[in-house]
């Protein structure tokens, strides 16, 4: 299959695309958001709601799928995409970000890291090999090199061993992938291999792992080791710095990232794929994303609203319910309650892509940038990874 990124149209006022990323399981339109699949399952959502919602592209993640259901189950039903009854492009992390932040005594050395995982302590080991095996394994379009994230803050002198480690991790990733695919492994010739540009809040080691990482000629790159806790001109600057670096012609993902206006930001700056928490989590707390800002329908102040979530918007809960209707279900702890928010949340990030694109053929993407921000009411939102 012939895998490939098309640049549709770019923005005269800033760095944005319109593209469209082929994959083996669909094209993808991109600027574009990924609902996060941690588990094998984007919380409370069904794939054919995922469908309905016109998700083009899954995250699965490759630490979570390893150590609960493990390789022997995923093997046994076919790969993640028969195991979840998903047809689309699905794309997995390495699970390094996880592996950093979850995992108990870990280990890091130069082999990969050892590390007791997060639900039973039990020991596990997973090199920039073993990581491709995994995703290998789970069916990924797209996988990404093992990387390793480091926190905020960080002393110099680590990222810098950091970000090279993660650049001999990367070529060990891709030399990997070649040698297997000459071993007529076909499940290889139809999947994608990204790699993680890293380097903290350092200038110099974004610009350095950047050209290092695409000296290596992977199918796309993303910018990891964002939203770990630093300021949000922190995380803009180390998309800057390492921007200028990225293939055109090729897809760039910001990882991890973000809110409604830094993906437009993000945008802005260059970026086409982006994954988030924040629609389903922030919908477990009764918290709902609007083109005003977020509101939490645990409030008082919603009681008797007959209004919907959002006048003039398509999904389901804003169609067929009410506001007052939906807290009284959080309030009760009803499951519905949840479900709804999360179809919202899940279709306001995927529509304002979809506003993105179509202001980014029409030449206005900036007006309309600028008049989402203006609008939008910031609130604090949860860290998420």
């Amino acid at each position: 299959m012939q895998q490939s990124f098309e640049r549709l149209a770019t923005d005269s006022h800033s760095n944005a695309r319109r593209g469209r990323l082929t994959t083996a399981h669909g094209e993808i339109d991109t600027p574009t958001f990924m609902p996060v699949g941690t588990q094998g399952s984007v919380k409370g959502v069904s794939p054919r709601e995922l469908h309905e919602l016109n998700a083009q592209i899954v995250l699965g993640n490759t630490y979570h799928l390893f150590v609960r259901p493990g390789l022997d189950v995923l093997k046994h039903f076919g790969g993640l995409h028969n195991f979840m009854n998903w047809d689309g492009p699905l794309l997995t992390d390495s699970g390094g970000y996880q592996i950093f932040s979850l995992a108990k005594l870990r280990k890091i050395t130069e082999q990969g890291v050892e590390f007791q995982n997060h639900i039973d302590g039990a020991r596990a080991f997973i090199s920039p090999e073993i990581a491709m095996e995994i995703q290998t394994l789970l069916g990924s379009d797209i996988a990404m090199a093992l990387d390793e994230c480091v926190p905020y803050p960080c002393e110099y002198d680590y990222a810098a061993e950091s970000a090279e480690m993660t650049t001999r991790w990367a070529k060990r990733c891709r030399e990997w992938k070649r040698r297997n695919a000459e071993m007529a492994r076909p499940e290889l010739a139809d999947s994608m291999l990204f790699g993680i540009v890293q380097g903290g809040t350092f200038e110099d080691l974004r610009k350095e792992s950047a050209q290092a990482i695409v000296d290596l000629d992977f199918a796309g790159y993303a910018i990891g080791g964002v939203s770990v806790g630093e300021p949000e001109e922190e995380m803009m600057r180390a998309v800057e710095w390492a921007e200028p670096f990225l293939p055109a012609n090729k897809p760039r993902y910001a990882m991890g990232l973000g809110t409604p206006p830094q993906l437009l930001e993000l945008i802005a700056r260059g970026m086409d794929m982006f994954d988030c928490v924040l629609p389903t989590r922030l919908a477990r707390n009764g918290t709902a994303f609007t083109a005003a800002g977020t509101i939490n329908l645990k409030n008082a102040e919603f009681i008797l609203d007959k209004n919907p979530i959002e006048e003039n918007c398509a999904c389901e809960a804003c169609r067929e319910f009410t506001r007052g209707y939906i807290r009284h279900l959080i309030k009760a702890e009803e499951i519905l309650g949840l479900r709804l928010i999360t179809l919202h949340n899940l279709h306001f990030y995927l529509n304002l892509m979809n506003q993105a694109r179509a202001e980014i053929e029409k030449g206005t993407f900036d007006r309309f940038r600028k008049a989402f921000a203006a609008e939008y009411k910031t609130r604090d939102l949860l860290r998420v990874e």
